[in-house]
């Protein structure tokens, strides 16, 4: 009893370890696949068969960065505090935990994932979901719970596999935390040797808040859809691409909703419509967007160019068009909405130099968050704009480096322009440049 008490304390811990060191992908089944030529005994086997659909994996950021001045505002990694323009930041540090149930034939017939993000900032949930697949046609899937939105392709790319370190100022405005709560439909063949396979097509309904609010603030509901298609190689091309579509809103907090239009002096400005049944009514939100990714593959490694390009209308408030998490409010009295038009745009070049170990990466990226209207026209006297209304373009050149399979070195720099206007403080270009050195580890 004593020996088959230690075989089996012997056993649970083997397979905790062969669950953190066996991260391949679902298909592999790693842990199923050891046998008594790894020391595992026919009376472990029970034991380790429990973990196998089991998979955790996760990653770690730790970096260093050095702003152009104290204080300085920030798209990548949050603002600096008013007295520093260095920091040392874990920016990300996660782990998770995904159960796979297979069918007979091994495709999926239910994943259940969870992850946690926890940083010197706090410890947040990042995704908690349920998907269901169809195990008739093996082709569709459904999805509840806390996920990412399908709108986009930068704003699905892990953080994980992504190089550069961070998001776009657009995706991080209007697409904060990248996730939502929802329930989402899909086409997803299984089987990757049909053709049906390249083609993938998501549609779902969330609440429209992100985790930037612990609960829907009305009952408007965000409609977000994107159909995909899969890498497809032709000799050393790959290309792959999407459309995406998100249609909503939320409630309009009072009747003053205001929109760009002309002034009897042909000067645009913000007009107001004070209608008293406004109130109550939905501030329309509607992105549309398309992504390109085109891969070259050659001696040193790889090539690749992506494009992604964003347009739509945009609820909001005088100061900003960031989606809110509650209903926007001072001590407790809501505010009047802006509507604006806006566009943006992501362009990424990659380059492979010697090897793959070696990569370069120049990222070019807009925010235009009111496309009717353009510099010296805002802060002019009479027409209502303000620093919400400011387009910002990013230059981002970087450098990474792979020490093995599982951890790169990154060293980029955020060259952040914005446009020169008539407002007090946006007379010039501010000094918010940010150079980042991180150190990227995923298993």
């Amino acid at each position: 009893m004593i020996l088959l008490r230690k075989m089996t304390i012997q056993a649970a811990f083997l397979a905790f370890l062969l669950i953190f060191t066996g991260f391949s992908g679902f298909s592999q089944r790693y842990l199923s696949d050891i046998d008594s030529s790894f020391f595992i005994k026919d009376t472990v086997r029970p034991i380790i068969k429990r973990f196998e659909n089991l998979r955790i994996t996760g990653y770690i950021q730790p970096q260093f960065q050095v702003a152009a001045t104290e204080g300085a505002a920030s798209y990548n990694g949050g603002n600096f505090s008013p007295f520093s323009k260095s920091r040392f930041m874990l920016r990300r540090a996660r782990v998770k935990t995904d159960y796979i149930l297979p069918s007979k034939l091994r495709y999926p017939v239910a994943l259940f994932s969870f992850q946690i993000d926890a940083t010197e900032r706090g410890v947040v949930v990042r995704d908690m979901f349920f998907k269901l697949f169809d195990t008739k046609t093996n082709r569709f899937s459904m999805t509840a719970g806390l996920f990412a939105r399908p709108f986009g392709y930068e704003v699905n790319l892990s953080s994980a596999f992504r190089e550069t370190p961070e998001r776009g100022r657009m995706s991080q405005i209007l697409m904060p935390s990248e996730r939502d709560l929802g329930v989402m439909v899909s086409h997803e063949p299984q089987d990757q040797k049909k053709k049906q396979a390249r083609f993938k097509f998501d549609v779902g309904l969330f609440n429209g808040q992100g985790l930037s609010g612990t609960t829907d603030f009305d009952s408007r509901k965000d409609l977000i859809s994107r159909m995909f298609i899969r890498p497809d190689t032709k000799k050393k091309l790959e290309l792959s691409g999407g459309l995406s579509l998100l249609a909503g809103g939320w409630r309009n907090g009072t009747k003053y909703v205001y929109e760009t239009g002309k002034l009897a002096n042909g000067d645009p400005s913000f007009i107001v419509d004070s209608t008293a049944t406004n109130l109550g009514k939905t501030a329309a939100r509607h992105y549309y967007g398309a992504d390109l990714q085109v891969k070259l593959k050659h001696g040193w490694g790889e090539t690749e160019w992506r494009s992604e390009y964003w347009f739509g209308k945009q609820p909001g408030t005088s100061a900003t068009t960031v989606n809110p998490g509650s209903l926007p409010a001072v001590n407790g009295v809501p505010l009047p909405t802006y509507i604006r038009q806006f566009d943006g745009a992501f362009l990424l070049f990659l380059q492979n130099i010697v090897n793959s170990r070696h990569q370069l990466m120049i990222k070019y990226d807009w925010y235009d968050p009111n496309t009717n209207v353009k510099k010296t026209q805002i802060g002019k006297a009479g027409t209502n704009f303000t620093v919400a209304d400011i387009k910002y373009f990013t230059v981002g050149l970087g450098y990474s480096y792979y020490l093995n399979s599982h951890t790169r070195l990154i060293l980029y720099y955020d060259i952040v322009k914005n446009e020169i206007t008539d407002l007090t403080g946006y007379k010039t270009d501010l000094k918010d440049n940010i150079f980042t050195c991180r150190l990227h580890f995923r298993f």
